[in-house]
């Protein structure tokens, strides 16, 4: 396995030498420099394993969350606390589900940042902000709130308001990331949440952490950003990729899948989030 390594990186380092080295940066001689044929996007068309790295954010996070709703016995009472699409439901067949969202977020926001274009809250049961929902105490039996927390002006707040509307013994079921760009704004009021941030808050709103995993890593988060750098550069740099520039960040995305498949907890240092599952203590 070392060995198998060692040259893995040996080829990619001897590669970008030359392509350092060479006297000349026009794209006849790109072609010459990397042993496969141009391309114009950033997986290799006649590669026959495209470079995967940066590619599982989203994938992996609703994986989670199915397989923690599907588990969830039949006839319970559920919250998707900030359900903007209620992309979700789907998973909840078998629960009263119940959708709330403040519904001020229709796809354009301010038009900066990372934004949807089109995005449909039609079908919402609660119209409400998040630390106020106009619901008993102790009225649903689980809550989820994905991705959501990074857009809460007070998510201290919203755990407040999920302790008080959860049954004893109750389940909240979070994800939100532990970096991103800004996004949805003028509604980004985050760029994330540490591990840490769990479990310093959740216990001070009678809420006991079951679970807490990390969303991919150090390297993945990296080769998610590489692959945004062409879009980033047009936008705000009016700067246009060339093949050269696109193989350059292929490379990238090469030497950081292989240097990935021996990676040894980075997602201490990043990842893309944290995905929690926490109960209501029985005596609070």
């Amino acid at each position: 396995m070392e060995s198998s390594k060692f040259w893995k990186l040996r080829n990619v380092w001897v590669k970008f030498k030359r392509f350092l080295k060479s006297e000349s940066n026009q794209l006849d001689e790109a072609t010459k420099v990397f042993d496969y044929p141009v391309i114009s996007n950033l997986e290799a068309r006649d590669n026959p394993k495209p470079v995967q790295i940066g590619t599982i954010n989203e994938q992996p996070r609703n994986q989670w969350i199915e397989q923690q709703l599907r588990a969830l016995p039949a006839g319970l009472r559920i919250l998707d606390a900030g359900c903007g699409e209620q992309q979700h439901r789907k998973f909840c067949q078998h629960l009263n589900y119940v959708g709330q969202d403040f519904d001020s977020y229709h796809g354009q926001g301010d038009l900066k940042g990372l934004q949807m274009g089109n995005w449909d809250q039609s079908n919402i049961d609660i119209i409400s902000d998040i630390v106020a929902i106009p619901e008993p105490d102790q009225s649903f039996d689980v809550i989820l709130c994905s991705e959501v927390f990074e857009h809460l002006p007070d998510p201290l707040g919203a755990l407040k308001e999920f302790e008080r509307l959860l049954v004893s013994g109750g389940k909240l079921i979070l994800t939100a990331p532990f970096c991103s760009l800004t996004h949805f704004s003028p509604y980004h009021f985050y760029s994330g949440f540490n591990r840490y941030f769990y479990e310093a808050n959740l216990r001070k709103y009678g809420l006991e952490i079951l679970e807490i995993e990390a969303n991919g890593n150090f390297f993945d988060y990296v080769a998610q950003e590489l692959r945004r750098i062409n879009y980033v550069a047009q936008r705000y740099a009016n700067y246009n990729f060339s093949e050269l520039d696109h193989n350059t960040i292929y490379q990238s995305l090469c030497l950081l899948e292989i240097i990935n498949q021996e990676q040894n907890n980075s997602e201490e240092l990043l990842c893309f989030g944290y995905h929690v599952l926490a109960e209501k203590s029985i005596n609070h």
